[in-house]
Order: C-alpha cells, then sequence, then structure tokens
C-alpha cells in the first residue's frame, strides 16, 4: 500500500501543482492584464486621435547622430479602419506565397502585412491572420528603416520621407522593388526590397554621394507597436519584446517590465537580432554586420503610448563621388520550427531559434517536437503522432517501469505479512516501521520503486504541453471527429449533452469527451489495486479521477490524448506483468465491489 500510495500521490502533486498554477495564478494575472489592455484602449479611444507620438525636428533640421529618429506627429484624425489607413498613403504592393500586403512609401515602412496560411480560427471562412498595420490605426504595428546622421548630411531618410519607385512596383520572390531618394546635399538613396518564399525580407541600400564633401551617415532600424495582445499568456511563454544581441545573449523583456523601466540598453553588439514576439508570430531586425550597433528596448509614452526595439549602427563615412550598402534583414511571419532554423543556417543569424521559447526543459522540448513531427510526416495526422509518440516513450521507460511493476507485484504478495506487522505494533509506529524496513529488505523489495516511472515522466508531461503550446505547427491541427484543434481544449462538453442541448455550458462545467475517456482510464488503471484500508486513502482513491477529470479539460485537447493513451497502455503493461509475477489484478473485484452493498457498522 505504501507504494500505491506514493505512486498515486505523484501523479496527484505533479499535475496538480501545474493545474492551480495555472488556474490561481496565471489565469488572474492575465485576466488582470486584458483588463488593463481594455481600459488603455478606452481611454485612448475618448482623447483626441493622435499621430504616432512625439515631435520630430522641423524639415530644416536634419536628425543629429547618436540617436534614432522620433516618430512624426500626423496631422488630421487617425484612419477609422483598415482600408482607410491603407488608401490615405502611397504604397506598392506585396504578393508572395506565404504572405501579402503592402509598403508604405512614406518612411519605406512595412505597415501591412497579411499571412496567408494562417486564419484566426478553425473555420475554413475566418479572415487571414493580420500581422502588421499601419501606425494611423489604435493598433498600429510595423518595421522600419532609415538613416541619422550630421548636419552636413542634409535631410536623410526617416519616419516622413517619401520614397520614389524605380520599375517595378510589386514585390514578389521573384520580382524586387528599387526605391530611391535624393537629399538637398547631393546625396542619393537607392533601397532594393527583396523577399523570399516565406517570411524574410532582404533590405540593400545603398549611398552614394554626389557632394562636394565627406558625410556620416549611421543606419537604424525599428520595430514599433502600439498596442500589446489581449490575450497573450505571459506567464506560459515570453510575449514581448526580444533579441539576441553582444555578449548578453538572449534578452526576453515583457510588456510590464518595459512598461516600468521604460528602456532597457544592452552593450553594443557586431552580430544578433531584436523584435517584437507574440506567442506563434514575430517581426524582428537583423542589421548589418559591417558596423556594430547600439540595440534598444523602450516604451515611449510621449503623446501615444508604443514598445519599440530598435538599433542603431556605428557612424560610417561616405568620400564624394564614393558609394556605401547596409543590408538589413527583416523577419515579419509565423515562426515556424523549419523556417526559423533554416534562416539560423543559411543567413547565419546567431541563436535565432531561441524565437520561439522552448523553455528551460528545451533539451527535452526540442527533441519532442522532432519526434512528433517526424512522425506526423509520416501519419499525416498529428494526433496519430502524438499517439505514436506515446508508444515510444513508454519503450523507452519500459526497463523502469518493468521494474517498478515488479516491485508492486512484490508487495501485494507480502500484503498479508504488512498487515500483521501493521496489527502487531498498531501502538508502536517506530517499531512498526523498523519491521516494515526489515521486511522490505527481506524480500527485496524497493517500496518507492512505484513513483520513478511517473517521477522520471513528469518532465515529459510538461515538455509535451510546451509544444502544444507554442508551436505554431500545432495550432489548428486536427484529429479525427470532432477534435479540430490539438492545441484547443476538447469543444464538446457533458453538461450540454455534447451539444444536443441548444446552450453553452460554463467554462468549470465544460468537460468534453476526451477528458472523460481520460478519467474512464485513469479510474480502471488505479482499480488495478487493492482499495487503501485507511477511509481518507480510500476518499482519495475514489475521487481522482473526477477531479483531474476537470483540471485536464482545460488542457489542450492532445495533451488529454497523450494521458488517455498512456493510461491504457500503463493498463496493459502492468496487467501483463503482474500475471507474470502471479500477483492478483484487483480491477474486476474492485469494480464488482462498488456494486455490493456495503455492510452497515452493526453488522
Amino acid at each position: 500500500m505504501e507504494n500505491n500510495r506514493n505512486f498515486f500521490i505523484t501523479i496527484a502533486l505533479s499535475v496538480l501543482i501545474l493545474t492551480l498554477w495555472q488556474v490561481f495564478y496565471m489565469n488572474p494575472r492575465i485576466e488582470a492584464q486584458r483588463e488593463t489592455a481594455r481600459v488603455e484602449a478606452s481611454r485612448q479611444a475618448e482623447q483626441k486621435p493622435a499621430g504616432e507620438g512625439g515631435a520630430q525636428a522641423p524639415a530644416t533640421q536634419p536628425q543629429q547622430p547618436g540617436a534614432v529618429p522620433s516618430l512624426p506627429g500626423a496631422a488630421g484624425s487617425a484612419a477609422a479602419s483598415h482600408e482607410q489607413a491603407i488608401e490615405a498613403t502611397r504604397r506598392l504592393q506585396i504578393d508572395t506565397p506565404s504572405v501579402a500586403g503592402s509598403i508604405n512609401l512614406t518612411g519605406a515602412r512595412l505597415d501591412d502585412l497579411r499571412l496567408k496560411h494562417y486564419t484566426e480560427t478553425v473555420d475554413k471562412n475566418s479572415p487571414e491572420i493580420v500581422l502588421l498595420n499601419p501606425s494611423a490605426l489604435k493598433d498600429g504595428y510595423f518595421a522600419e528603416i532609415g538613416f541619422s546622421g550630421t548636419p552636413e548630411a542634409g535631410k536623410l531618410p526617416g519616419p516622413d520621407t517619401v520614397w520614389s519607385v524605380e520599375g517595378n512596383d510589386k514585390l514578389t520572390p521573384t520580382t524586387p522593388v528599387t526605391l530611391t531618394y535624393t537629399n538637398d546635399k547631393g546625396l542619393v538613396f537607392k533601397r532594393t526590397i527583396s523577399i523570399d518564399q516565406n517570411y524574410m525580407f532582404t533590405v540593400d541600400d545603398t549611398v552614394t554621394n554626389n557632394g562636394g564633401q565627406p558625410v556620416s551617415l549611421a543606419n537604424y532600424g525599428r520595430v514599433t507597436r502600439f498596442d500589446k495582445p489581449d490575450d497573450r499568456s505571459t506567464y506560459v511563454l515570453h510575449e514581448g519584446l526580444i533579441g539576441v544581441t553582444g555578449s548578453e545573449g538572449l534578452q526576453e523583456i515583457k510588456y510590464s517590465s518595459i512598461e516600468k523601466d521604460k528602456q532597457v540598453t544592452p552593450g553594443k553588439s557586431t552580430d544578433g537580432w531584436l523584435g517584437i514576439t507574440d506567442k506563434y508570430w514575430a517581426v524582428t531586425l537583423v542589421p548589418s554586420a559591417k558596423q556594430p550597433f547600439q540595440p534598444r528596448f523602450g516604451f515611449f509614452d510621449d503623446g501615444r503610448s508604443r514598445y519599440q526595439s530598435d538599433y542603431l549602427t556605428d557612424q560610417f563615412t561616405v568620400a564624394p563621388g564614393q558609394s556605401a550598402t547596409q543590408q538589413t534583414l527583416v523577419f515579419a511571419g509565423a515562426k515556424e520550427v523549419a523556417t526559423i532554423n533554416a534562416y539560423e543556417k543559411d543567413r547565419h543569424i546567431r541563436q535565432f531559434d531561441l524565437l520561439i521559447d522552448w523553455g528551460w526543459f528545451y533539451f527535452i522540448t526540442k527533441p519532442m517536437f522532432w519526434l512528433i513531427d517526424t512522425l506526423y510526416k509520416f501519419f499525416g495526422n498529428f494526433g496519430l503522432a502524438i499517439l505514436a509518440t506515446t508508444v515510444i516513450v513508454k519503450a523507452l521507460f519500459f526497463p523502469l517501469a518493468n521494474k517498478s511493476y515488479k516491485s508492486m507485484a512484490n508487495m501485494k504478495k507480502v500484503q498479508p505479512k504488512m498487515m500483521e506487522i501493521r496489527e502487531k505494533y498498531a501502538d508502536d509506529k517506530m517499531k512498526q516501521q523498523q519491521a516494515m524496513m526489515e521486511l522490505y529488505k527481506t524480500e527485496k523489495i524497493n517500496p518507492i520503486a512505484g513513483c520513478w516511472p511517473v517521477a522520471l515522466q513528469i518532465p515529459v508531461f510538461f515538455a509535451l504541453y510546451k509544444v502544444l503550446y507554442i508551436t505554431i505547427e500545432m495550432r489548428h491541427a486536427p484529429f479525427f471527429g470532432w477534435i479540430h484543434d490539438l492545441a484547443a481544449p476538447d469543444p464538446t462538453s457533458l453538461f450540454n449533452l455534447f451539444g444536443l442541448l441548444p446552450f453553452t455550458a460554463p467554462a468549470f462545467l465544460h468537460i468534453g469527451v476526451l477528458p472523460i475517456i481520460m478519467g474512464i482510464t485513469m479510474f480502471l488503471q488505479m482499480r488495478m489495486n487493492p482499495t487503501p484500508p485507511d477511509p481518507t486513502q480510500a476518499a482519495i482513491f475514489t475521487w481522482m479521477p473526477v477531479i483531474f477529470t476537470f483540471m485536464m479539460a482545460g488542457f489542450p485537447a492532445g495533451l488529454v490524448l497523450y494521458w488517455a493513451w498512456n493510461n491504457t497502455l500503463s493498463i496493459l503493461q502492468q496487467g501483463v506483468i503482474m500475471k507474470r509475477q502471479g500477483a492478483k489484478i484487483e480491477l474486476w473485484d474492485n469494480l464488482a465491489g462498488m456494486f455490493k452493498k456495503k455492510p452497515s457498522p452493526a453488522e
């Protein structure tokens, strides 16, 4: 009984801690953050619509070196809709197999981008994910590259510069576009923008000095966002400002942290990347490796609140009659694992794979994803891949589980001796414990052996939870029947008869088919062992499957599927081993005993 008790307590505590943390810590924080965001949005809506905040120096005063230019104020009211904002400026179109949108010729901004392969919901008519929006909108979000320099350089390309299109006016993977701008000091800026089949933009800026004296310039880039997602889960994974630069390596700065600190300025860097990340999407900049650059993460509330990751390179000099070229990469898209890894390798972007938050157990999480993804390519279904992964994990732990179940079977054999010891030393717990230890030693039984398979599989459980939660490959991945999204909870509910009754059950009563199956398999697994004689333990023994059914109902369907299938395999495995060891399987007696009339105390 000690072994069984330890076994079940280990399971209960591990999942209970995770669930309590999610329900009582994470969810209230998320709701509070959502409410804050709603209040902030209402406050901004009540104020007079502003531009992008921050005053810029007059056009006759060029930006000074050593600073990223401020965002210019905008005259008039903010746009009421995305369409109005798009129509208000001159643009050139973007059309690739993965993205669609446009580039704003004012500032040469990437501020209009949709992701063709991803929709907001599993509904086939659901709109595509909109990643970037013009700054005139409440949820403005854009990437911009420009220049800063000395007064001798004249007015440099910045937020309010209107570029001209040279030649082709539609950006595709096979047709780059070229923008030009000539300033008052004879500097000619030629910007060539190209894009691959996925989400990487390449921006080549060539500066030609047609003036009579050398000029010093610095290149800047920024990713700016005016809102933060309401549905972010910042206590499960990182969403916010992010980068890998300098000796600091990975820097993850949450929205709440940067609102408090205002600015975070790491040391200078010669390589790396920085930007803003969501759960499934990100926008990042990879500065040129020609000059060291100063990265910065900031929150600005000068007129209009905004979050910004930016950089400013060291100055470089362009002599009269000479040219200089800077190349900047802009990633704007979905955080697909294979795509991110390919960019890291092919584009030599340092630790770009950290854009995906694999967590502390990355050494388990990444192999777990690789295994599931490999099996998916074979089966063509992520649900089947999870089932196959469960079998493989069970096989890996088989020697330990086999030893554990043998120990449990041996403990069943000596159960009568254990009961004798308890009765003999009922009033002397110390002697009872000593006699128990001597019995374990004589019979060569390890009383905690049953805990090890569960304890070692807890990291696997967390790793699978992380994979289901963070990887976009699992988003909207269907199984069979009613499961259309393995990364979301089971959509059915017992309390409206799985959709037959015309009402939506409250969240805490949302118990789907998969959680019920999981609860049944857990119930059967526990009933394979004798019912504990202690009334408290017996009550836990009886109610634990019910409690776990309610707790697991809010978890991703893929995780519940894994747990139910793992229980089923454990039942089969335990039954075979116990039969070989000659130990009695208590399942049928326990099930029959549930329907027998219990004797009254008088009897």
